[in-house]
């Protein structure tokens, strides 16, 4: 956020104009909507008399650590579910030019399983402790790792989503559609689309609120 933006609105609300009126301001000055509810929302909405300063997140070692990590256990639990995922479907559906496949299905399924088993239990207590933190100072949603990460995930799933649906049009217009193909499209599809989905749907509830 501008310091100009902040020094702005401290002293309107020091002279006591209303939130609205300060916001209508801004946006007519061509201000985005994000900046704005950022400069009036670093104050409180008191009634003291003199807008007070909200606490300024706090950025510490540990909250980098839980986030690297709660992140890291996302991607690698999302990666080898679809690739268990695959592993189920090349076993139901061979391909017959592959006839080594099914001798790899034993040690695939083994390995992914095994990291799902390692990394899913990291990725869920790190996310129960995150949202704890966050529940207890909602201060904490303006985390800068959080906000990073959560953006880079939305950009490597849309990536990840853009990517399925180009190769499912180039498969439909060569005529090369299969059963096992549709399957393998359909397990990235939903991966990717709901962790897009979830981080799209808390990134605009937090936008959403004063």
């Amino acid at each position: 956020m501008s310091t100009e933006l902040h020094e702005f609105a401290r002293q309107a609300l020091a002279q006591g104009i209303e939130r609205p009126r300060i916001a209508a301001a801004l946006r007519d000055a061509g201000w985005p909507e994000a900046d704005v509810a950022a400069a009036l929302g670093a104050f409180a909405d008191s009634g003291f008399g003199l807008p007070v300063p909200k606490p300024k997140p706090y950025l510490s070692a540990r909250e980098v650590f839980l986030y690297l990590v709660m992140f890291a256990a996302l991607y690698s639990c999302a990666y080898h579910l679809g690739d268990l995922a695959f592993d189920f479907i090349d076993r139901f559906f061979p391909d017959p030019l592959d006839p080594a496949g099914g001798r790899r299905f034993a040690d695939s399924v083994r390995w992914n399983v095994s990291v799902l088993v390692v990394g899913f239990p990291v990725f869920l207590l790190t996310f129960r402790l995150v949202t704890g933190a966050i529940a207890r100072d909602p201060s904490k949603r303006a985390s800068r790792p959080r906000k990073w990460l959560t953006y880079l995930t939305l950009f490597l799933a849309a990536v990840a989503l853009a990517g399925d649906v180009a190769v499912l049009v180039y498969s439909v217009l060569g005529g090369e559609l299969t059963v096992r193909f549709v399957l393998k499209v359909a397990t990235v599809a939903v991966i990717a689309g709901g962790g897009f989905w979830y981080f799209l749907s808390d990134m605009r509830k937090e936008e959403a609120e004063p």
